[in-house]
């Protein structure tokens, strides 16, 4: 019998840690089956012609909200054009209402229902024992919901937790790493979250098992030792465990190899003094934390179930990036019970304020299966019907407000989280009263000049700014503006084209040439320019000129680890220096 394992991403740069995790548990025990991945951006046909094509007696596929429809779509026509194929699902996504999918779907043979390593191992060895009659014995199976011959829809006992020791490393198998080259590699040292989050799905599963530190040690090796650019850990609340979180933040301080980067999701209110200190410590670009704020409303707080002190969440927060040298992502959720617009306002305004390197504005999904999903009603909450399942209104919030908000998170992804508007953004806020009025009236200029829609180039986004700041401030304070937003240009890259706006800079060219001439002799700012001509050196890197007369020069070869934001050096009279 030949088992295929399918994973469709949402991105070629996601890989499925879970199919990987069955097919190497499965083939520790002698069973081996095959594995494949697509995105969501493939063309269905082209996903269904490739899994034909591999002839497959079995077909599994790893069902996620984001890929839900197209395993439906692709499983109903495979079973038109092999009508003996043994389809089966597994994941968050048909595990709750199992019964429900399959009297839905009459192609699925069954559904394999919560952690899948030992249930998908019993389940493709009944295939590999009994072929075809395996169908006939699937009542041997724990964890799973089938179809009998005859139709009928039958539950099996449920599937023991496993260990986590007992799930193999699936990366130590690719030695080169080729499935995993130019792609997030996430793993796992954690099951389970103590904490009771309605919206979540984590929150059922309460038991927090541990991988152990002598694997875990061996493993991060492997990564360090690889140079991995980036190991995403997907454990709910990394931190949850202090002497697990310490274990594992002094290991790969300990053994850093400059390189790597580790990601991983936090509650930050409960971070503690040890904790802090050892992170204070890490090489900048070491690690990123994401942290989930999600509302700064108390009433809110308290009615989706979750443990989360504010207060303590700014002081960690504002801690952490004292030390200048971690990456901070802090989310927010619109959609909650008890978040009216101008209650999400101050929450938006109060985690602004905490300036952290991506500031995520999401809405609420309602999860099958979760305690939203139960409350929906209670709520008033009204959501898409088909998958990501998203908010459209709520007792607090109409659908009127919720495209509102979509145009001021469309601004923050592009003005804010892009990374590429800094010193703009944060000297525009002075023209405001509040972070939230400017990202709204930015939305409503869009929006007045029918520029949603519309894919824009990165210079079209700073003119676009530079129209939009001149219709809110005096024309006095215009240079001012320019200043910064050419500071963002530069900052992020030598620009072969020039706005339109910006001053002439060929007044400056003997005088800069003659910098750059001297700068090849004395090696003064640029120590990593060695070997190169003055020509070469004034082509790698940029010198501004502001309003002001001042110059700034532009470092590529050198960035600021978390911003990748080239290194500037101030020349206030070419002879007097300054660092930026």
């Amino acid at each position: 019998m030949k088992i295929l394992l399918v994973a469709i991403n949402a991105k070629y740069i996601h890989s499925n840690l879970a199919v990987y995790c069955l097919k190497s548990y499965a083939a520790k025990r002698g069973i081996e089956v095959e594995l494949t991945e697509y995105t969501i951006n493939h063309r269905r046909d082209d996903i269904l012609m490739d899994i034909y094509q591999r002839k497959p007696d079995v077909v599994a596929f790893s069902c996620y909200i984001w890929n839900l429809e197209f395993v439906q779509d692709i499983a109903a026509d495979l079973y038109k054009v092999l009508p003996d194929l043994e389809i089966w699902g597994g994941g968050p996504e048909v595990s709750y209402d199992a019964e429900k999918f399959l009297a839905k779907h009459p192609e699925f043979r069954g559904i394999m229902k919560g952690e899948g390593e030992r249930t998908f191992c019993e389940l493709a060895g009944l295939y590999q024992i009994y072929g075809k009659e395996a169908v006939n014995k699937l009542d041997e199976c724990h964890g799973i919901v089938w179809r009998d011959p005859k139709g009928e829809i039958s539950q099996g006992l449920p599937q023991a937790p496993i260990s986590l020791d007992e799930i193999p490393f699936i990366y130590e198998e690719y030695e080169n790493m080729m499935p995993f080259e130019n792609r997030i590699l996430y793993y796992e040292t954690s099951r389970g979250c103590p904490f009771s989050c309605s919206y979540c799905l984590s929150s059922i599963d309460k038991r927090v098992r541990l991988r152990s530190m002598e694997l875990v040690e061996k493993e991060l090796q492997f990564f360090l030792d690889h140079k991995v650019p980036q190991v995403k850990f997907v454990d709910r609340t990394f931190n949850c465990n202090h002497r697990h979180s310490m274990a594992i933040w002094r290991y790969i301080k300990e053994h850093d190899n400059g390189i790597t980067n580790f990601h991983f999701e936090i509650a930050a209110d409960i971070l503690n003094e040890e904790e802090m200190g050892l992170l204070a410590t890490f090489r900048p670009g070491l690690a990123q934390l994401e942290i989930g704020v999600q509302s700064t409303n108390i009433q809110t707080i308290h009615e989706i179930d979750r443990v989360m002190d504010f207060d303590m969440v700014t002081q960690k927060v504002q801690r952490v990036a004292s030390a200048e040298n971690i990456h901070q992502h802090l989310d927010l959720i619109a959609g909650l019970p008890y978040e009216n617009l101008e209650s999400f306002k101050k929450s938006f305004n109060d985690v602004y304020r905490l300036r952290p390197q991506q500031f995520q504005l999401g809405f609420l999904k309602v999860l099958k299966g979760s305690k939203m999903h139960e409350k929906a009603g209670e709520y008033g909450i009204v959501y898409h019907t088909r998958p990501m399942y998203e908010v459209l209104s709520t007792n607090w919030l109409t659908y009127d407000e919720v495209i509102y908000l979509k145009g001021i998170e469309e601004m923050v992804e592009v003005y804010y989280n892009s990374c590429q508007f800094r010193c703009t953004m944060l000297a525009l806020e002075a023209e405001f009263d509040t972070p939230f009025a400017m990202y709204e009236a930015l939305a409503e200029y869009y929006e007045e000049n029918g520029l949603n829609g519309l894919k824009h180039s990165r210079m079209r986004r700073f003119d676009i700014l530079h129209d939009f700041i001149l219709s809110y401030v005096k024309k006095e304070h215009a240079p001012k503006y320019e200043d910064d937003l050419l500071m963002d240009l530069y900052l992020r890259e030598k620009s072969k084209s020039r706005p339109s706006w910006a001053a002439d800079l060929s007044g400056y060219k003997s005088e800069i040439q003659e910098f750059f001439r001297k700068e090849a002799e004395e090696k003064r700012y640029l120590k990593d320019y060695e070997g190169y001509s003055w020509k070469q050196i004034l082509n790698m890197t940029h010198v501004e000129v502001d309003s002001k007369g001042k110059w700034t020069l532009f470092d590529y070869k050198r960035r600021d680890p978390l911003t990748k934001d080239a290194k500037t050096y101030r020349i206030l009279e070419r002879k007097e220096e300054e660092r930026v």
